[in-house]
């Protein structure tokens, strides 16, 4: 299997998205096709002894868009200018356009009189003026006719096959009734829409630069993480010391960081120290100190000192290029909630043509009016472009995967996204999850303290390291020392044989002394984290392989009641079924490496660790931190994601379905006014970008970590309307 991505040029609403998801799904040996609107891209999986990224291509060619397979960024700068610039020349047209055709129908505004006087007097020169304004505003949106021309030869009309019919049947009526003016008929004067083709293509192409605008916006995250990267490295070669492209480093080169110097690649300390700030990397705001041994990750940036390091991973393959990738194809994929929008996406556009036809033929005959007939049939095919449909939950799904990036949490998907919504109990790991992962003395029987230290300071085992820092005093000399693998240790102390047994019991020459009880400190954050769960209608659950009296230490400390000790990892996954199947949505959370059977199989797997340490590819989410309160940040902002989706599904949806009967006319059957095509292109402007606004609010999302001291149950939020749990 072959899993490629690429830009596709051309797509104007979710229509688009669904004929190229149709048109490669149908090639043989394609396994999966996911097309992201807002990104303009596309992901495929297929297998390569059936099929090619060529015959993807071609197939995305036939569709009638355009394959980029190039890897080139989108330049999305250029394309709102461009915008921005065909906007400026049809708002120069459309202003007195409008005003031309609007200010004799009111009075009593500015050159109203003479205005009405000339389209009395002189009806074709009335006629041609707005003729003259209409031409170079329909010329500044000439992509929708051409891409919209073109996607109704294909049999695939889209949202710019709407604009072009609606503005069109609004044009050519006014240029019949311009010749019929030319022939001598001047009431034909009265009946001219260029001003309903000219505003509306002005107020889409107004939609479409703020909707490019505000998709921009979106992607800043993933903007961001690649702007981090540095552009140059010192290498220190022969004693020598050279500046290079920061790409150009490879494993193995001895690199040179002095203070202020951004890191330009993962490596080892090799001489020297120094302070980096990982807060890109961990959320973490003070500096980590850096020594010979210790790893130093790329675009971290070194604070104090100086120091050298050995390069040891590529830069494709470096702590941030893994993140940056991984946001990438999360923003690519989709969330099921889209699903829906698919389905409708796939039959939208037809029913529309259909219903618009029908309202304007219906019309046509009921009053024999045929301008009024093209009102409506122009109302209809305009206010219900699925522009905000297309948009709905894909710019959900990039904004909150951004926002979870820049806090540390990364969502591998929509699909991870809206699964963790749903998750009702979380099943806990506890060394490295719940606790620290480092061993502490927590008591001791008898006065064995320094002869348990003097013998330990030979081994090797993390209980040792424990018992050294309890006590750090001056230690007894020991000799003969042996450590006898899965029993303990044992030498002579003073011509007396002291032993260390499991359990850490202490004896002289035979003789019972005492003992040390060690355990596993839970992480300061971790008791908080469990209340924020529990306060959010999660269960918990503490799943370890430790003894039942460690893991009941740990969870009375912390407030879990479930618990299963002694689990082995298959045992972990079966716990996981038994939540499943006392019907519950289940979250795993654990370090992703021994838990990983049971992150397999739980809905949402999460990994929680830091810098090189995290298992990027054995969970769904990954957690840059090892902090227990980021579980519940991942929760709270998952919950707001989801509710964002459903907002903007509402929004398109409900839009739509008040939107179209008002544009057919279903008010002025009683009475009521006909929704004119401008108010309709207005409309539906402000539904795309209503929903792109509405995402973006997630960029407030701040999490539970600022207020974990003032015990709140939401996470903190910037102004009134932020995101939250």
């Amino acid at each position: 299997m072959e899993n490629r991505a690429f830009t596709v040029h051309g797509m104007s609403c979710a229509a688009c998205a669904k004929r190229v998801e149709k048109a490669i799904g149908k090639i043989k040996g394609v396994k999966s096709v996911s097309v992201n609107l807002a990104l303009k891209k596309c992901a495929v999986s297929f297998d390569s002894s059936k099929t090619s990224l060529e015959a993807v291509c071609e197939a995305v060619e036939k569709a009638g868009y355009t394959a980029d397979t190039t890897g080139a960024e989108d330049d999305g700068e250029t394309h709102i200018r461009m915008l921005r610039r065909n906007l400026a020349y049809a708002a120069v047209c459309c202003i007195p356009l409008f005003y031309m055709a609007m200010a004799p129908m009111i009075g009593g505004l500015p050159l109203a009189g003479r205005l009405h006087h000339m389209m009395a007097a002189f009806p074709l020169y009335y006629a041609l003026a707005q003729l003259l304004l209409t031409l170079p505003i329909l010329y500044a949106g000439r992509r929708f006719y051409t891409s919209g021309l073109k996607a109704l030869i294909l049999r695939s009309a889209n949202m710019d096959s709407l604009i072009a019919m609606g503005t069109a049947a609004a044009f050519i009526n006014s240029c019949v009734n311009t010749a019929r003016v030319s022939f001598g008929d001047a009431s034909a004067v009265d009946s001219l829409y260029f001003e309903s083709a000219g505003v509306i293509i002005t107020l889409v192409l107004l939609g479409k630069t703020l909707e490019e605008i505000t998709k921009g916006k979106a992607y800043d995250a993933i903007k961001k993480l690649i702007g981090l990267r540095p552009d140059t490295a010192v290498l220190l070669c022969g004693g020598i010391e050279k500046e290079i492209p920061a790409a150009d480093v490879a494993v193995g080169d001895i690199i040179v960081v002095k203070p202020g110097a951004k890191i330009p690649a993962d490596g080892v300390v090799t001489e020297g120290s120094g302070s980096a700030d990982e807060s890109m990397l961990t959320g973490e705001s003070v500096p980590v100190d850096k020594r010979a041994g210790d790893n130093v990750y790329a675009a971290t940036v070194n604070m104090t000192g100086a120091f050298l390091f050995e390069a040891t991973k590529a830069q494709t393959d470096t702590v941030l290029a893994r993140i940056v990738k991984m946001v990438e194809e999360a923003q690519l994929s989709k969330a099921p909630a889209a699903r829906l929008a698919d389905a409708a996406a796939g039959i939208f556009v037809p029913v529309v043509c259909l219903t618009a036809c029908i309202a304007g033929a219906a019309w046509y005959i009921y009053n024999g009016d045929i301008g009024f007939a093209l009102t409506v049939l122009a109302s209809v095919l305009v206010i219900s472009c699925p522009c905000a449909l297309g948009l709905a939950t894909p710019t959900a799904v990039l904004v909150a995967t951004g926002r979870g990036a820049e806090l540390g949490i990364l969502i591998k998907g929509g699909d991870a996204l809206e699964a963790l919504g749903a998750v009702r109990f979380a099943a806990l790991d506890k060394t490295g999850t719940v606790t620290e992962g480092k061993p502490y003395v927590t008591g001791v029987e008898g006065d064995v303290l320094k002869l348990a230290a003097s013998l330990e300071r030979y081994s090797e085992h993390p209980f040792a390291k424990a018992i050294l820092e309890a006590y750090g005093g001056e230690l007894y000399p020991v000799e003969g020392f042996r450590a006898i693998a899965g029993e303990g240790v044992e030498g002579y102390v003073g011509g007396a044989k002291a032993e260390i047994r499991k359990g850490v019991r202490i004896f002289s020459d035979g003789a019972y002394l005492g003992r040390i009880e060690i355990a596993d400190r839970p992480r300061p954050s971790s008791a908080a984290a469990v209340a924020r769960l529990i306060g959010m209608g999660i269960g918990v659950a503490l799943v370890t392989g430790d003894r039942r009296e460690a893991a009941e230490a740990v969870a009375g400390e912390i407030g879990i009641e479930r618990i299963v000790a002694g689990a082995t990892p298959r045992e972990k996954a079966m716990e996981i079924e038994r939540l499943r199947a006392e019907g519950f949505s289940v979250a795993m959370v654990g370090d992703g490496i021994n838990d990983a059977p049971a992150l397999a199989m739980a809905d949402v797997g999460i990994a929680v660790g830091s810098g090189a340490d995290i298992a990027m590819d054995s969970a769904d989410i990954v957690l840059m931190r090892s902090d227990l309160m980021d579980v519940a940040n991942a929760f709270a902002l998952s919950r707001s994601a989801i509710r964002a989706i459903r907002q903007n599904l509402f929004w398109a949806f409900g839009y739509n379905a008040v939107g179209i009967p008002v544009a057919a006319g279903l008010l002025k059957i009683f009475g009521g006014p006909l929704l004119s095509p401008m108010l309709a292109a207005a409309a539906m402007s402000l539904s795309s970008v209503s929903v792109l606004l509405n995402s973006l609010r997630l960029k407030r999302f701040k999490g539970f970590r600022e207020d974990a001291a003032r015990g709140t149950d939401r996470p903190r939020r910037r102004g009134r309307r932020g995101g939250g749990g």
